[in-house]
C-alpha cells in the first residue's frame, strides 16, 4: 500500500488523503457562502504542514487562491467565471499543483502574501 501524498480539508474540519481530480473539482464547486474554505496539502514535501493551497469563495462570488511552499506565500485572485467556465479553471490549477505538474504555476497571476495585508472575503 502507498503513502497518500495529498490531504483534502473541507471548510468543516473534516479531511481525508488521496482525492482524485474530480473528487477536488466536486469539492469546489461545493463552496458556497456558507462554506468557503476549501485545503488541499501535500504530504510528501518537507517541511511537514508547509506545502498546501487554499481556495477561498469571496463574497462577491471570486476566488482567492492561495499557496505555500515552505516559507514562501502567494496568492492569487480569480474573477466569477461565466456558469459555462465554473471553477474549471480552478480546479486545474488545484489538480495540476496536488499532482506534481507544473503548469498551474502559469496559470493564474501570483504575487506574494503579506500576512498584513487584510484578504477579500
Amino acid at each position: 500500500m502507498t503513502t497518500p501524498v495529498v490531504r483534502v480539508i473541507e471548510w468543516s474540519g473534516k479531511s481525508w488523503d488521496g482525492p482524485s481530480e474530480t473528487a477536488l473539482h466536486d469539492l469546489l464547486t461545493n463552496l458556497d457562502l456558507t462554506h468557503r474554505d476549501l485545503v488541499v496539502e501535500r504530504l510528501d514535501l518537507e517541511p511537514a504542514g508547509q506545502h498546501f493551497m487554499r481556495v477561498h469563495l469571496n463574497d462577491d462570488l471570486s476566488h482567492l487562491v492561495e499557496y505555500r511552499d515552505g516559507e514562501r506565500q502567494f496568492q492569487a485572485q480569480v474573477p466569477r467565471q461565466p456558469d459555462v467556465i465554473g471553477v474549471g479553471p480552478i480546479a486545474a490549477v488545484l489538480a495540476d499543483w496536488a499532482f506534481g505538474r507544473e503548469d498551474w504555476r502559469d496559470a493564474l497571476h501570483w504575487v506574494p502574501l503579506s500576512l498584513d495585508q487584510p484578504t477579500k472575503s
